[in-house]
């Protein structure tokens, strides 16, 4: 039994290290492929080490696109779609979880319904309403339709229902209205669920790129993801490989920043959402 039990655990740690392995090589691919020259870059076989470090890359990557520029849009975008999304989902999530009002659970089912359908179904239909809006072009373009999340409601939803009801009623015992127990109580308490929505919404819409792509054309109002996809685009006979992997580690470099500081509060969350439904 006790050497059926350490053959599992080797098994187990082995399948682990195959599946970071796959994960963590494109990044690696990545990081070497940006400090190559194009000719290793492209040799058959592959050159896996550079044969000297060429930093002239990243120059030239700055020099290609303005990232200041591009950084500037993608943060505004980011930032005011993650404080949208914390500020209504929390809402929403409270309401679904600790209110009772008619049709809770139908309309639940139609926010979640969301899920199942492709997002690029409402690209249409959003485009037409900022136009009509006048909106184009905008930063608000960007935010507006992104400011709900049917998947951040679901995960608030679950950390608030884990709250015990004791809670609320000692709350209301002691003379308190439902903000008060709202904002005083239960928020505090959801912390983890709201690291996790920040952290999800400011990777996914860091990384969007079909939404700005289709509502700013202008230049001056892309995000980093539609930089990077022009640059891809300019290349008439073949990419250069190492600028354009430097270009994209430029990009990248505040999440995987933001992801090492807080990636304790992400795993340990998104295991406790899972916990009660």
């Amino acid at each position: 039994m006790l050497k059926t039990s350490k053959f599992k655990k080797i098994l187990i740690h082995l399948v682990l290290i195959i599946g970071v392995i796959f994960t963590v090589f494109p990044f690696i691919w990545m990081v070497l492929t940006s400090l190559k020259t194009l000719s290793e870059s492209m040799a058959i076989p592959p050159v896996i080490f550079p044969s000297s470090l060429q930093w002239s890359n990243f120059s030239e990557a700055l020099n290609k696109i303005d990232f200041v520029l591009l950084y500037k849009n993608t943060a505004l975008y980011a930032i005011f779609t993650t404080l949208g999304q914390v500020v209504m989902c929390t809402m929403a999530g409270y309401a679904f979880a600790r209110l009772d009002f008619p049709f809770k659970n139908f309309i639940f089912v139609l926010i979640m319904s969301v899920l199942m359908v492709p997002s690029q179904i409402f690209l249409v239909p959003q485009f037409q309403i900022m136009n009509k809006l006048r909106l184009l072009n905008t930063i608000t373009a960007l935010v507006l339709p992104s400011m709900f999340s049917a998947m951040g409601t679901f995960l608030m939803r679950q950390f608030f229902s884990q709250i015990p009801v004791e809670l609320e009623e000692a709350a209301r015992i002691d003379g308190s209205g439902q903000f008060k127990i709202f904002f005083d109580i239960c928020l505090p308490i959801v912390k983890p669920g709201i690291v996790t929505l920040i952290i999800t919404c400011l990777l996914f819409t860091w990384n969007n790129l079909m939404w700005p792509l289709i509502v700013n054309t202008l230049p001056a109002k892309q995000t980093l993801a539609v930089g990077l996809a022009n640059m891809a685009s300019t290349g008439q006979y073949t990419m250069n490989f190492p600028v354009y992997m430097a270009s994209a580690l430029l990009s990248i470099w505040p999440m995987i920043l933001l992801f090492a500081i807080f990636q304790k509060q992400f795993i340990e969350s998104l295991a406790q959402s899972g916990m009660k439904g």
